[in-house]
C-alpha cells in the first residue's frame, strides 16, 4: 500500500511492529473511515487492529465507558443487524430503521406508493449536509408540507411552512445523555441555563411532545398527560434491565412526582444506574439532584472493561469475520486493480464550524476564511494554482469555485473542501454566516455513490476535476472576493 498511501513500506511495517508491541494502544477511525466506498471494511479493518494486538476493553486501549443515565437502559437491543428491508426508490438497505441521507431526494421526487410528501426538520440543515444539494433543492421546494424545529431561518428551513422556535442550548438546562456514550472519563455534569428564557416560550421538549402527541391521534390532550404516558413507557422498558426486581413504575412515578419532561426520565435513568441509589435501596448512590449540587460535575472514575455486558451479537461473541466484511473484500481488490487514479474530494471540519449553525456565531468566524479547496503542494504547481488564487472544482452532478490554500498536509491526488458552508440564499437569516458564505461542497457530492456494502452515502473520496478558477455569474454569491 506504499504507493497508494504516499508512506514507505518500511515506515508502515515499523508502525504495526510498534502497535502490536505497544504496553497499550488504540487504533481509531470516525468520518473519515465511514463515510467512504469502502467505509465498512475501513471500519472492520480499525476494530480488527484492536482486537487483534489484545488492545479491546482494556486500560490504555479501546473501552466503553459506564454512564450514569444509560440509553440502553430504556430498552433490550435486539442482536445487531441491518439490510431488513430497503428504501423505496434506490434499494438502499435500512441500518437500525435508517436509510441513508442521499435517498432523500429521489424518495420525494419520485412518484408512486410511499413517496414522501412531507418532512419533520429538527435543529437541522441537510440543504448543507446531504448529497447533491441541487438536487435536493429542488426537492424540498416541491414537498407538501415542511414543519421545522428550530430558531435559524436557515438554508433548508427557510422551504418550512411552520417553524417551531425553541429556547437556544444557552436557555435551557442541559444533561449529556449522548456524549457520556462516548466519554473517555465516567463523569456526569448537570448544566443549569447561563440566561433565563423569555416568558411564555415553550422548552424544545415541550414542542417535541407537542408534535409526537398529534402523529399518534392525542394532540388534544393536556401536555402533563402526555408527559405521564411517554414517561410510563419509558419506565416500563427500563425496568425490564433494573437491578432491583421490586421496584415498580408506580413507585417510580410516586418518587419523581412534581417533576416533567427530559428532567424525570435523566432522573430515573441516573437512579436505575450503575451509580444510582435504586430509589433509596442504595442510599448513598446517586441521584440528579446530588448530580445538581456538584457546579463541576462528578468524577465517576476511569473506564474499566465491561465488554461481556454490552456485546449484541446474536452469538454473544466478538464475530471477527462476518459475511457482510469477507464477502465485500473481492469488491475492494477489483477496485484496486482498476484505479486509474485522478483527484478525489474530501471534506474537513475545524472545531470551530464542525457544523452549519456554528457559522453564525460571531465569536467562532473571526480569523482566517476556513472555507478554502486545499490542495498539495505538487498538484497546485502541476495546475498553475497559487495559494490565495481561485480553483474551479468539478464533480458528475456540479461545479463550483472556492479560493485556494496550498498546504502539506495534504497528498497529492487528493483535495479538501469544509462541509456546511454556502451561506449565499437570499431567503436565510443569517447575517453572520452570509458574511462568511463560503461555497457548498455538497454541490459536489454524489447522491448516487454508496458503499455498496452497507448502503451508506458516500460523502468523501468524490471524483473531481481541478482547473484554474474562473468565476461565472453563477459563482459570484459564494465567493469571497
Amino acid at each position: 500500500m506504499a504507493e497508494r498511501c504516499g508512506i514507505a513500506a518500511p515506515v508502515i511495517r515499523r508502525l504495526a511492529r510498534e502497535l502490536a508491541a505497544a504496553e497499550s494502544a488504540a487504533c481509531y477511525g470516525r468520518l473519515g473511515t465511514c463515510v467512504q466506498e469502502f467505509g465498512l471494511l475501513a471500519s472492520w479493518g480499525v476494530e480488527l487492529i484492536n482486537v487483534l494486538t489484545g488492545n479491546l476493553d482494556r486500560p490504555g486501549g479501546v473501552m466503553f465507558p459506564s454512564p450514569a443515565a444509560s440509553i440502553a437502559a430504556l430498552a433490550k437491543a435486539p442482536p445487531f443487524t441491518f439490510g431488513r428491508w430497503q428504501s423505496r426508490v434506490g434499494g438502499q438497505p435500512e441500518v437500525r430503521g435508517r436509510i441513508p441521507s442521499s435517498t432523500m431526494a429521489e424518495e420525494m421526487l419520485t412518484p408512486g406508493p410511499g413517496q414522501v410528501r412531507a418532512m419533520i426538520l429538527l435543529m437541522t440543515n441537510p440543504l448543507r449536509s446531504a448529497a447533491n444539494s441541487v438536487q435536493l433543492e429542488r426537492a424540498f421546494a416541491g414537498l407538501d408540507f415542511i414543519v421545522a424545529v428550530d430558531f435559524y431561518i436557515n438554508e433548508t428551513t427557510r422551504h418550512a411552512h411552520i417553524i417551531l422556535p425553541t429556547p437556544s442550548p444557552v436557555e435551557q438546562p442541559n444533561y449529556e445523555l449522548g456524549l457520556y456514550h462516548l466519554s473517555v472519563r465516567n463523569v456526569a455534569k448537570w448544566s443549569w441555563p447561563a440566561v433565563p428564557v423569555p416568558a411564555g416560550t415553550p422548552q424544545a421538549w415541550e414542542v417535541i411532545v407537542r408534535l409526537a402527541a398529534i402523529f399518534m391521534g392525542m394532540g388534544d390532550r393536556p401536555l402533563a398527560e402526555l408527559d405521564d404516558i411517554i414517561f410510563e413507557r419509558l419506565a416500563t422498558g427500563a425496568l425490564e434491565q433494573c437491578a432491583w426486581p421490586d421496584l415498580t413504575v408506580k413507585e417510580i412515578a410516586h418518587a419523581l412526582e412534581g417533576v416533567r419532561g427530559p428532567e424525570r426520565a435523566v432522573d430515573m435513568l441516573v437512579r436505575l444506574g450503575p451509580y444510582g441509589d435504586g430509589f433509596g435501596r442504595r442510599p448513598d448512590g446517586l441521584t440528579l439532584d446530588r448530580v445538581r449540587e456538584a457546579p463541576h460535575g462528578i468524577d465517576l472514575g476511569p473506564l474499566a472493561p465491561r465488554l461481556r455486558e454490552i456485546i449484541n451479537t446474536a452469538s454473544g461473541l466478538i464475530e471477527l469475520a462476518p459475511r457482510a466484511m469477507t464477502e465485500d473484500l473481492a469488491r475492494l481488490g477489483d477496485r484496486l486493480e482498476g484505479d486509474t487514479g485522478g483527484t478525489r474530494l474530501i471534506g474537513r471540519r475545524d472545531l470551530r464550524a464542525s457544523n452549519s449553525f456554528m457559522h453564525n456565531l460571531p465569536a467562532l468566524v473571526k480569523g482566517p476564511e476556513r472555507c478554502t479547496l486545499q490542495i498539495s503542494p505538487d498538484d497546485a504547481t502541476a495546475l498553475g494554482l497559487t495559494d490565495g488564487g481561485l480553483a474551479r472544482i468539478t464533480s458528475r452532478v456540479g461545479s463550483l469555485v472556492a479560493p485556494v490554500e496550498v498546504t502539506a498536509d495534504l497528498m497529492p491526488g487528493v483535495v479538501s473542501l469544509p462541509h456546511g458552508w454556502g451561506h449565499d440564499v437570499e431567503e436565510a437569516r443569517l447575517t453572520v454566516a452570509k458574511m462568511h458564505a463560503g461555497v457548498n461542497t455538497n454541490m459536489l457530492t454524489d447522491d448516487q455513490a454508496y458503499d455498496t456494502a452497507t448502503g451508506t452515502a458516500v460523502l468523501f473520496g468524490t471524483p473531481v476535476t481541478i482547473e484554474r478558477g474562473q468565476v461565472l455569474h453563477s459563482d459570484i454569491r459564494g465567493v469571497r472576493s
